[in-house]
């Protein structure tokens, strides 16, 4: 008896079949932008199996709505996580926030059913400037987002 091959990666996997994002997933993490992917260490750039540019994809369907950024389909657990790279200071956690509210409800149309974003990670995308670190993260944690600083390393993915 043979096993069945393996049909798709995390991000294509989770997606409904009707979903129009599923034509828009790359291969590894040909879909983030170059600018972008200083924000992924080195060492766990190859362990994207695909990748989604979640903000472009949903631009057109919700111009005016918060978009997060990137979902993307880490390969050894087969699991998608959300990345948003944005700017770290204590007024734009409640932006991060919505962003993030804004993504689960965006993507419900096209997500299967028993599928979801397993991480919410959140980037800096410049010098971090939180007045109370220790607040910011409680916040954060009680809306499921992981601020990882300035770029999401293999123990952010575990």
């Amino acid at each position: 008896m043979m096993d069945a091959p393996r049909s798709t990666s995390p991000v294509r996997g989770a997606l409904q079949a009707a979903s129009a994002l599923l034509s828009q997933v790359r291969d590894g993490l040909e879909a983030v932008k170059h600018k972008d992917r200083r924000y992924l260490a080195q060492d766990v750039r190859r362990a994207f199996a695909d990748s989604l540019d979640l903000d472009a994809a949903l631009q057109e369907e919700h111009p005016e709505e918060n978009r997060w950024d990137y979902l993307l389909g880490y390969a050894p657990s087969e699991e998608v996580v959300g990345v948003e790279s944005h700017s770290a200071k204590q007024d734009e956690i409640s932006t991060v926030i919505a962003k993030k509210r804004a993504a689960k409800a965006q993507l419900a149309e096209h997500l299967q059913s028993r599928k979801r974003v397993a991480r919410w990670l959140w980037v800096a995308s410049g010098p971090v400037h939180f007045a109370d670190t220790e607040k910011t993260r409680r916040l954060l944690d009680q809306n499921g987002i992981q601020f990882v600083g300035r770029r999401v390393l293999a123990r952010h993915l575990r």
